[in-house]
């Protein structure tokens, strides 16, 4: 059994090193859409929480990034994020395209501004 790692750090370097950049400049992206949010470990995965109730969660799978959970969101925001939508609160970012970090910074602020008030 894999134990859980203590850091986003650990987690980040228990992954493959093919996904090891993209991960950290996807922590890189949500900590700049949420400056004033702190990091932590949650169900076994990073989490950035807003307020210290919310929490956004990110992981790495075989073929795709993770990004969880990912509420309905504004129009304009929501027709960004509807290609990668596979479930109600989920988010996948297949390895085989690049990951739009602007995107995923923007999602961030959203949410932050959404659950820190």
């Amino acid at each position: 059994m894999e134990s859980t790692p203590a850091t986003v750090h650990d987690y980040i370097a228990a992954q493959p090193a093919h996904v090891q950049g993209l991960l950290t400049s996807v922590r890189a992206a949500m900590l700049r859409g949420a400056p004033l949010a702190t990091e932590t470990i949650r169900y076994g995965m990073p989490a950035v929480m807003f307020a210290g109730r919310y929490g956004l969660h990110f992981a790495s799978w075989k073929k795709h990034l993770g990004l969880y959970p990912v509420e309905r969101l504004d129009e304009e925001l929501e027709s960004r994020v509807a290609p990668y939508r596979t479930h109600k609160d989920t988010l996948a970012f297949p390895y085989a395209t690049p990951v739009p970090l602007e995107l995923i910074e923007d999602i961030t602020r959203a949410l932050a501004v959404r659950h820190s008030g």
